[in-house]
C-alpha cells in the first residue's frame, strides 16, 4: 500500500461521557512497529507492550493463542495478486483477515464478494486512507464508519476489525474507534513488501516469514506483492510444519 500518511457517534460521546475522561486521553501521534526484540517465546517484545498498554481500547497487536498464526492483507489498491492469493488461500484452506479501503471496496466488488464468499474477514481501512490521529473526532468517525456503511449496504457484511493506516494511532483514535464498535488490529510481523518496484528475493521473504514465527501472530501482508502471492502457499506449509495453525 502506498503510504499517504505526511456504534457511537462522536457527538453523542461528548454528550454521554464525563468531560475529564475525554481530556485525560492523549491525542499524540504514534507510529506503530513491532521491533526486532523477541521474547524466548519469539514474540516481539513491541507487540506485546502494545498489548499491555491498549488492550483496554480493544487494541491488539498479538493474541493470546500460542498456536496460531493469523494472516491479514492490507488492500490499498488492486495490482493482480490478489486472485492467486485468495487460490492459495482456498487450497490450503486458511481463512485470512483484508482490511479495505473505500477505493478497494467500491473498485473490486467481484473480489470482495469472493473474500466473503470463501468465509474470509473484511476490515476497515479507512474510506480514504487518512492518518486517524491527525483528524478531528468528527472527522475520525466520518472516515471510519462511512466505509462501514458502505459495506454493509453494499455485501450486507458488517465489519468489527480495524487497521490503522500506516499504523498510525493515539490514544485518542483508539479510544474513539473503540467507541465506534470497532476493535483496533495491528500486526505482530511485518517486512518491506509493498514496493512493487522493488519486490524482496522470495527466498528471503519465505525465511523471514517462517523464522519470524511466533504463536499468536498477527502477519501483516501486502496483495500488491507479487513475491507474497509466490511464496504464500510454501509459507503456510512452513508455518504448519512447525505446529502453528493458521
Amino acid at each position: 500500500m502506498k503510504k499517504v500518511c505526511s456504534l457511537t457517534a462522536a457527538a453523542l460521546m461528548a454528550a454521554t461521557l464525563p468531560a475529564e475522561s475525554i481530556c485525560a486521553v492523549s491525542s499524540l501521534k504514534q507510529g506503530y512497529g513491532q521491533g526486532t526484540q523477541t521474547d524466548e517465546h519469539n514474540r516481539p517484545l513491541g507487540a506485546a507492550e502494545f498489548n499491555r498498554q491498549y488492550s483496554r481500547y480493544d487494541a491488539l497487536a498479538m493474541t493470546n493463542d500460542d498456536k496460531r498464526i493469523i494472516l491479514t492483507f492490507d488492500q490499498g489498491y488492486e495490482n493482480g495478486f490478489t486472485e492467486p492469493i485468495l487460490d492459495v488461500l482456498r487450497r490450503k484452506n486458511v481463512k485470512a483477515v483484508f482490511f479495505l479501503t473505500g477505493d478497494y471496496a467500491k473498485k473490486e466488488e467481484g473480489l470482495v464478494r469472493r473474500m466473503i464468499k470463501e468465509g474470509h474477514i473484511l476490515g476497515n481501512h479507512g474510506m480514504t486512507h487518512a492518518s486517524l490521529p491527525e483528524l478531528s473526532d468528527s472527522e475520525l468517525e466520518q472516515e471510519v464508519m462511512s466505509l462501514h456503511k458502505f459495506i454493509l449496504d453494499k455485501y450486507s457484511y458488517e465489519m468489527q476489525y480495524l487497521r490503522p493506516p500506516c499504523g498510525e494511532y493515539s490514544e485518542r483514535s483508539l479510544s474513539l474507534c473503540r467507541e465506534l464498535g470497532y476493535k483496533t488490529m495491528m500486526w505482530s510481523f511485518a517486512y518491506v513488501d509493498w514496493q512493487t518496484d522493488r519486490q524482496p528475493d522470495k527466498s528471503t521473504a519465505l525465511e523471514k516469514m517462517l523464522s519470524s514465527a511466533h504463536g499468536g501472530g498477527i502477519y501483516l501482508l501486502h496483495s500488491v506483492s507479487s513475491t507474497n502471492a509466490a511464496v504464500l502457499a510454501d509459507a503456510i506449509d512452513g508455518l504448519r510444519e512447525r505446529g502453528f495453525i493458521l
